[in-house]
């Protein structure tokens, strides 16, 4: 897939991201707010570029990001983290949380509308012997910041946990949050919990 179109950007998120829904090509042309007709050509590029993978579930054929190809990794990895260069603000804010571990996300509506937010909602997930530095970072950063930071540190294995249910408050925040570091290690994690 040479150039991905702004609709297949968001139609390729939206199937990695909602790991507890399946879309055809009706309900994802309602998320993408285009055609019925547009969203199959869409559908029909990813499964002729093997991006996703799809099932007959009734009579509906739904889709799944393929996993098993590692363009698709590399793909999304990608989308992400151009998803997170429109908020440079908040990745040079939280720069000092980021190593080769970390998974920085970003969300609830501070990345909506910044100046009527009460606070700014991070989770991050990261190895346990680490969780102690993380607060004490996040400390420090508070210290400049004008807005308080609501934090939710988790190791990989809890955060895996807390998305088994179809109605925990983890769900919501994938599907809207932003990855600001780690995109690459996020969709290891996440194809694990997505897929038929």
């Amino acid at each position: 897939m040479v150039q991905i179109t702004e609709n297949e950007r968001k139609a390729l998120l939206i199937l990695f991201k909602n790991i507890t829904t399946y879309y055809n090509a009706n309900s994802l042309s309602k998320q993408l707010d285009i055609s019925h007709v547009g969203t199959q050509k869409i559908l029909k590029r990813f499964h002729d570029e093997n991006l996703t993978i799809s099932k007959t579930i009734g009579k509906s054929i739904v889709h799944k990001p393929n996993f098993e190809n590692d363009y698709t990794e590399k793909l999304i990895s990608f989308l992400l983290a151009d998803e997170a260069n429109k908020f440079k603000r908040f990745k040079k804010e939280f720069k000092t949380l980021s190593n080769d571990k970390n998974i920085i996300m970003i969300y609830g509506s501070a990345i909506k509308n910044y100046k009527n937010a009460k606070d700014i909602d991070l989770m991050i997930i990261s190895e346990e012997k680490s969780f102690k530095l993380l607060e004490k970072n996040i400390k420090e950063i508070q210290e400049i910041l004008p807005k308080r930071i609501h934090t939710i540190i988790l190791s990989k294995k809890d955060f895996l946990k807390n998305t088994e249910g179809e109605k925990t408050a983890i769900i919501d925040i994938i599907k809207n949050a932003i990855i600001l570091y780690g995109q690459d290690r996020y969709v290891k994690v996440i194809k694990n919990v997505t897929g038929f």
